[in-house]
């Protein structure tokens, strides 16, 4: 008997799967893990060893070794379906996928045996294939068992993973090869036993890195949902493939166009599953519901339904994002969503996939009543069915006429009633028990929260639009107290000089000045600050004209004009009303008998507007906490408005306002602007590179 090649490359894989079996059972420590590892290398030993004895046969009779290596993977799955089910947190056995399994790998079994038994002329195609479906099998289980180790764990079970998918995916390799050319490749066969020895020391460094074999495991629901898809897209491209074949073997004739259709109508059925949202739905419900003690991977679930809420621009669209949010917990197709309005009726605001409805609620009704009591999700259903249990809750008639209505979830903000979302039913056929009445409710809060801060940001604008319109009233109010101070001065002397040419005079151009001022102030209040652009500005001329119109003011304010060549970049108007302001202040501050004097200075490059008083001045409180502040005056009649626009426009045009006072002697207000250079023009024959 001549030893072969392949003797040589089984026995290597048999004693090494012996030895370490062996060591494993000398230092087993009493855990599951151990025993069925033990069992899977003491298998793949046995078979590696009838592997070789049948090499070197004549004619060998393969049952033994294919039945062998069917329990080899079985025990291998065992193994697998061990590590994944040994989990400390909230993780259920995966018994129904472990019974699956094992129904599978009793039907194989029982094929291969058959075929064994009972040989045919032709290749027993049926036992490649369930054997390569076994391949696929193990590589999806190392796959699920390595992504859902946490990472700081994935260190010990690294070397496990890849010797484990390697055999399996060497497997793969053999029976699609075997599949496609309807015959088993020796070659590849033969290095099958070279390639299981070198797995050996890759399950020696994993079973070193793991004496106890105590892994954290937790199944993401999202990789065995993917996982699960793709396995029985495998399975039944693999069966479509079989069937396809023998169709075509036995179709005669028509044997080809009969395979190439069938191929054809296959693939797109399998489509058409694969984007049903109904079907997907009803694969997660079973998942959930067999696998999982929990429906909900809540870490998934809040990560998606908040995402959900944010996208999108700040406010946009929240309605309709927040329906989608709560309905996408429960697989439901649409919803619509009610809010309180100012009357406190609610009323529909937004729908999303649903029809729109014209119902109102008011808040006293019983709906909104058991609503924010309770704070029950309702389910119109179990309503129907079961009233008694709603306690007293009357369902107005046009909810219940909703199409495909299902849930009521209730939105509450402060335990307090914000709205209400209708649901339409869930594509999973889900049903309403405790676990998805928390969720709902969680996420109606969470809603709530965000739309609560949308009706507050709406409030908050609407304020201030009215704050900005008082202030505006209040400006204009302003500004028609000061004509009105001058008319009425004018008035209370006409009497004594209205006969004088002078006065007359000086009456006409004051009351012009008060029209043109009233024009600038409606053409403010038409558009803003836009009558004309800012332009150079003499403060000399500005001064003097202001303190020739408060004039007529006791004590008169007396002008010392120290640089007369000073101009400034501002709205001559404004920059008038802001200087304005500030001496009729000072006069107002001063006793007749007391003095306000006006000095226009050039101070480090600035220009320097100082508007001196010996009137009464302010405190060190009334500075620190009221100066500049609208509404604070300490005068009687006063409202607090012309120091807060001359602070804000002078700062907008570069410059600022400082102040010195003590309280019984007097005040000093400076404005300091910055100065304007004009450009100078050069001179008729000089350059830029020199002389001409």
């Amino acid at each position: 008997m001549e030893i072969s090649i392949g003797t040589i490359s089984y026995a290597t894989a048999a004693m090494a799967y012996l030895f370490l079996s062996v060591m494993l059972v000398t230092t087993w420590r009493g855990r599951l893990q151990g025993i069925v590892l033990a069992v899977a290398c003491l298998v793949t030993a046995t078979w590696a060893g009838v592997a070789a004895y049948l090499a070197v046969q004549p004619e060998p009779a393969l049952l033994a070794a294919d039945v062998l290596e069917v329990l080899r993977s079985t025990v291998w799955f065992t193994f697998l379906m061990v590590l994944l089910g040994y989990s400390r947190k909230s993780v259920v056995p995966l018994r129904w996928a472990a019974l699956g399994l094992g129904a599978y790998c009793a039907i194989v079994l029982a094929a291969t045996l058959y075929a064994g038994i009972a040989p045919g002329t032709r290749p027993d195609m049926f036992g490649i294939l369930g054997r390569l479906v076994l391949a696929v099998i193990g590589i999806v289980l190392v796959e699920q068992l390595y992504r859902n180790v946490p990472p700081q764990q994935r260190w010990g079970i690294k070397f496990l993973c890849l010797g484990l998918g390697g055999m399996f995916a060497f497997d793969f390799y053999l029976y699609s090869d075997a599949l496609l050319f309807q015959r088993v490749n020796a070659d590849i066969w033969v290095a099958r036993g070279i390639v299981n020895t070198m797995i050996v020391p890759m399950l020696a460094v994993a079973t070193a890195r793991n004496p106890k074999w105590s892994l954290d495991v937790s199944v993401s629901r999202r990789i065995l949902f993917h996982s699960t898809a793709m396995l029985g897209a495998a399975v039944y491209l693999l069966v479509m493939a079989a069937a396809g074949y023998y169709i075509r073997y036995f179709g005669g004739s028509w044997g080809a166009m009969l395979q190439v259709t069938f191929l054809f109508g296959a693939a797109l059925l399998l489509f058409v599953i694969l984007f049903s949202g109904t079907l997907r739905a009803r694969l997660k419900v079973f998942l959930s519901k067999n696998f999982f003690s929990y429906h909900y991977d809540y870490r998934e679930e809040w990560l998606r339904f908040t995402r959900t809420l944010s996208k999108g621009e700040p406010g946009v669209q929240l309605y309709e994002r927040s329906i989608q949010a709560i309905a996408e917990l429960v697989d439901s197709s649409g919803g619509a969503l009610w809010l309180s309005q100012d009357a406190g009726v609610f009323e529909q605001v937004a729908h999303w996939n649903m029809p729109p409805s014209k119902g109102k609620v008011q808040r006293d009704g019983s709906l909104c009543r058991f609503l924010e009591r309770r704070q029950w999700v309702v389910s119109l259903e179990g309503y129907g069915e079961q009233p008694a249990l709603y306690d007293g809750l009357e369902i107005p008639d046009w909810l219940s006429s909703i199409p495909r209505a299902w849930l009521v979830v209730p939105l509450i903000v402060h335990e307090q009633l914000l709205g209400f979302v209708v649901l339409a039913r869930s594509k999973g056929k889900i049903s309403l028990d405790w676990e998805v009445s928390d969720l709902l409710k969680t996420a109606g809060r969470q809603a709530a929260s965000y739309l609560a801060q949308l009706e507050a940001a709406k409030a908050l604008l609407v304020a201030r639009q009215f704050e900005s319109f008082n202030r505006m009233s209040a400006f204009v109010v302003h500004d028609l107290k000061n004509l009105v101070s001058q008319q009425s001065l004018l008035l209370s002397n006409s009497g004594k000089h209205k006969h004088k040419p002078a006065f007359q005079d000086d009456m006409i151009e004051t009351i012009a000045r008060s029209v043109e001022k009233m024009k600038r102030l409606l053409v403010q209040l038409r558009g803003g600050y836009t009558l004309e652009p800012p332009a150079p500005v003499a403060l000399e001329d500005l001064v003097r004209q202001v303190v020739a119109a408060k004039s007529g003011l006791n004590p008169a304010p007396r002008l010392e004009a120290g640089d007369g060549a000073l101009s400034v970049v501002a709205h001559r108007a404004r920059l008038e009303r802001v200087i304005g302001h500030l001496i009729q202040n000072a006069v107002e501050a001063t006793l007749p008998e007391g003095r306000v004097v006006v000095q226009l200075l050039r101070q480090n490059g600035s220009a320097v507007i100082a508007i001196s008083d010996t009137g009464c001045g302010m405190s060190e409180q009334f500075m620190r906490h009221r100066l500049f502040k609208p509404f604070e005056s300490t005068k009687a009649t006063g409202m607090g408005i012309g120091t807060y626009e001359a602070r804000e426009y002078v700062s907008e045009i570069g410059g600022r306002i400082e102040v010195e006072t003590r309280e019984a002697q007097g005040t000093i207000f400076r404005v300091v602007l910055p100065l304007h250079v004009p450009e100078r023009t050069p001179e008729p024959g000089v350059t830029a590179e020199g002389h001409g």
